[in-house]
Formats: structure tokens, sequence, C-alpha cells
């Protein structure tokens, strides 16, 4: 289940959204002010932030300036919802790091879709991600160091086999041993 930290001094709107993505089994966290929702960032990282613009003691923009300076929380998605439904505000919150800018009043439905379309993003994200971690990992799996690795493998295995049966193995199986270490060792030899 996704957290939402919902950062809005207007204890009547607060309520209403918290009451709206608690209906949505979102888990939710609530803050008066950008300075308390910053505290709560720094105890525990939502997935998603909604945060409103013009507020007392850490406005908006503070909030979502800190927000993409700490590596903890620089990647979680933003939304403003706020009545500055001027140009120049919009703009501002882009610029600054919101990754969406909702203005009020707004609908449960204008809400919850820009909730859905960031969650989703962001998947698609993980999931790119994912597949070029997994692209990444198949290519030094498959490169020259893994095939050291092998060969290392295999020449720790011979000189083993040997020293431990050295008394054991006659003159002409000792120099074959030797000869496949040598031959090991030259692929990678410079």
């Amino acid at each position: 289940m996704e957290t939402i930290l919902v950062i809005e001094d207007q204890e009547d709107i607060r309520s209403i959204i918290v009451e709206m993505l608690t209906e949505e089994n979102y888990t939710v966290l609530d803050a008066e002010n950008g300075q308390v929702g910053i505290q709560l960032l720094q105890a525990e990282v939502p997935d998603l932030i909604i945060c409103d613009i013009a507020m007392p003691k850490v406005d908006g923009y503070e909030v979502v300036t800190w927000s993409r300076e700490n590596p903890e929380t620089e990647s979680i998605p933003f939304i403003f919802l706020t009545a500055k439904a001027a140009q120049v505000d919009i703009r501002q919150g882009i610029e600054l790091g919101a990754d969406d800018y909702l203005t009020k009043p707004f609908t449960r439905a204008e809400l919850l879709g820009a909730i859905t379309t960031r969650f989703d993003k962001q998947k698609a994200f993980h999931r790119q991600i994912e597949k070029q971690m997994a692209q990444n990992y198949n290519y030094v799996y498959q490169s020259p160091s893994s095939c050291l690795c092998e060969n290392l493998n295999q020449i720790t295995s011979v000189s083993k086999r040997l020293i431990e049966d050295y008394d054991l193995i006659e003159r002409e199986e000792i120099l074959k041993a030797l000869k496949e270490i040598y031959d090991l060792s030259q692929d990678y030899l410079v």
C-alpha cells in the first residue's frame, strides 16, 4: 500500500484530502505546514507528496526544493495542490521540481487522476531501470571478466588437484595439467 504525505495548512481541506485518500486505501501522513512536512519527510519517506504552496513558516516552494536536494526524497513524486493559479506560479513550481500542479478548487477525480498518473509513471520508470539493470547484469556476466573468473576457477581446480595428488600422478599427467594452467593464463596476459 502506497503512503502519501499531505502538507496543507487549511485543516478542513487537509481533512477532506486525508479522508478521500484513506477511502482509496492509501496510507496517509499529514502535516499542517511545510516545516512539519519536512520533519515528517526526515522521519518517514512516503511514496508521494501532495503540498500546498502558501503556508506559514515554510512554504511549498521551500518543501519541494528541500525534497529535491535530499537523496532520500529527490525522486518522490510531488504534486502541488494550491489556489495559486497564475502561470508564473505554475511555472515556478514545475521548475523547482514538482511533477504536477493542481489548482483549488479541485475535484476528487482530478486529485485521484493526478496521483494515479504519478504512480503509473513511477512504475514505468522502475520497470525501465530494472530492464537496464538486467541488461547490465547480463553484459557483466558474459563479459571477459566473467571468463577470467571461470579461468581462474579452472586454474585453481587443476592446481589443487596437482598439489593434492602429486605423489599419485604420472609425469605426463603433471605436464598436461601444467600446460592446461599455462593455456588458461595466456588468455589474459597483455
